[in-house]
């Protein structure tokens, strides 16, 4: 598939992040941003990127999300909060993590993607730990729901 121009779409973000100190930490967001189709190599792909707000708690940036069949998806955040995380299903990756203190390095592991994605939109959910120095900081859960506008 070639690729086209970004369109634009609803997408609904839920996150569920458990840090086994108590409640989940959970996150529900309705909001308007674009969606596209990516390359990788000869992989074909999604791309949804959104305006984060007060809700998410990173106002003032961006959020951008690929994913690449059912076992590599990546997320990025660029603005006042700055984050890259690659999510690749049973592989650790090393991934840069920037807080209102100061930048991180963390461990990402994913135990499961679910990529219903396609032209019209679709769902994508993953389910992956972070930690720090090999401790466990936090199991989470993202799901991602697309629709054209």
């Amino acid at each position: 598939m070639a690729p086209s121009k970004a369109k634009k779409v609803t997408i609904t973000v839920k996150s569920v992040s458990d840090t086994k100190n108590g409640l989940p930490d959970v996150m529900e967001l309705i909001t308007q941003g674009t969606y596209k189709p990516v390359m990788l190599g000869n992989a074909q792909g999604w791309e949804i990127s959104y305006e984060d707000s007060e809700a998410t708690g990173f106002a003032g940036s961006t959020t951008t999300v690929s994913c690449i069949g059912e076992t590599l998806a990546s997320m990025t955040r660029s603005g006042s909060a700055e984050a890259h995380l690659v999510i690749e299903k049973d592989r650790r990756h090393h991934c840069h993590y920037g807080t209102e203190y100061g930048d991180m390095l963390l461990g990402v592991s994913a135990s499961r993607i679910i990529n219903r994605l396609t032209e019209d939109g679709g769902v994508l959910y993953f389910k992956y730990t972070i930690d720090v120095n090999s401790a466990l900081i936090s199991e989470n859960e993202v799901y991602f729901e697309v629709s054209s506008e």
